[in-house]
């Protein structure tokens, strides 16, 4: 039985699918997925190379996704094409009329953002043939998390990078909110979210440092559960799961001093034109092999004033 999120990009006739019919092959030849599939299939794991392959693709994407945060905090959307183009919003106006008149078709030209996906992310570990040789099970599983979670940060980072490009003044509010070097805590809660509310959209992500958590878990709103729902705060744990209908995301990869409410069905897009996938890396003249991951996505900001942004936050508790 192939592993589920394997089996279901065999599925499909789609890059993916293509790739991996190579990585069939390259099994037989390349020292780490012939390693990789030998050692798998002595310990009972799988039956044979596609089995190997696909257990490899799952453990890469369930150790790249504790750090893909990034698509936690957009609109990510599969495609097949290289840019696609997406129509902004413009002003309608609405008319009264009397029964039996012609109503008046009038409005904006629809302004429009253009996303290629041209972004390419991979991240890969290199070995000499002796270390393959002379691998456990347990080293070579490592080495393929370490390539999956290495790629989760770049991931994230460009997604990061992109929020924190925006100009102050196309941010919600017309510039980033300035806390004044105060932890953070309620009352600046509610600036970011009225600062997306004033303008006509919804934040339903606020994106934290790990420090602003702890900072918050510092307030009496959450301290005393009674403020919340039940389902919504474990302080014994130390999780705030949403607040004023936002989900709580937090990374170290944030800015410290830093903190985003986005309303993620409008503020931007990711275009993922190639999701995680595992690809054979080689270098026969100097003895090295190994494994590498890689995804192809595009990135675009579609409606800046749906992403509020503080900054000067305090970076220590």
């Amino acid at each position: 039985m192939k592993p589920k999120l394997f089996e279901s990009l065999m599925q499909q006739d789609t890059e993916h699918k293509q790739i991996y019919e190579k990585l069939k092959g390259k099994a037989a030849s390349h020292p780490f997925f012939k390693r990789y599939s030998e050692v798998g299939i002595k310990e009972g794991l799988f039956s044979d190379v596609v089995g190997a392959i696909g257990r490899m693709h799952d453990t890469l994407v369930k150790a790249a996704w504790p750090e893909l945060i990034g698509r936690s905090i957009i609109n990510v959307r599969p495609t097949k094409e290289p840019l696609e183009r997406f129509p902004l919003d413009s002003d309608s106006v609405g008319y009264l009329y009397a029964e039996g008149g012609a109503a008046r078709l009038v409005g904006k030209k629809h302004s429009t953002v253009d996303i290629q996906t041209n972004v390419l992310a991979e991240a890969s570990e290199e070995w000499t043939r002796e270390f393959v040789e002379d691998a456990t099970w347990n080293v070579m599983e490592n080495m393929v998390e370490k390539v999956g979670k290495a790629l989760g940060v770049v991931e994230t980072q460009k997604v990061l990078d992109l929020y924190g490009g925006i100009a102050p003044g196309d941010l919600a509010g017309g510039s980033a909110l300035n806390a004044g070097n105060a932890a953070l805590d309620w009352s600046l809660l509610l600036q970011l979210h009225n600062a997306i509310r004033n303008e006509n959209w919804k934040p339903d992500v606020l994106v934290l440092h790990e420090t602003q958590l702890h900072q918050l878990l510092n307030d009496d709103k959450f301290i005393h559960s009674m403020y919340l729902p039940s389902t919504e705060t474990d302080i014994a744990r130390g999780i705030i799961g949403s607040v004023l209908g936002m989900k709580v995301v937090v990374s170290t990869l944030v800015p410290n001093g830093t903190a985003y409410a986005i309303d993620t069905r409008v503020a931007a897009v990711m275009l993922l034109r190639r999701d995680i996938t595992v690809e054979d890396w080689e270098e026969p003249q100097t003895g090295k092999y190994g494994v590498r991951a890689t995804t192809r996505f595009g990135l675009g900001i579609l409606r800046s004033k749906a992403v509020a942004k503080m900054t000067n936050i305090k970076t220590t508790l």
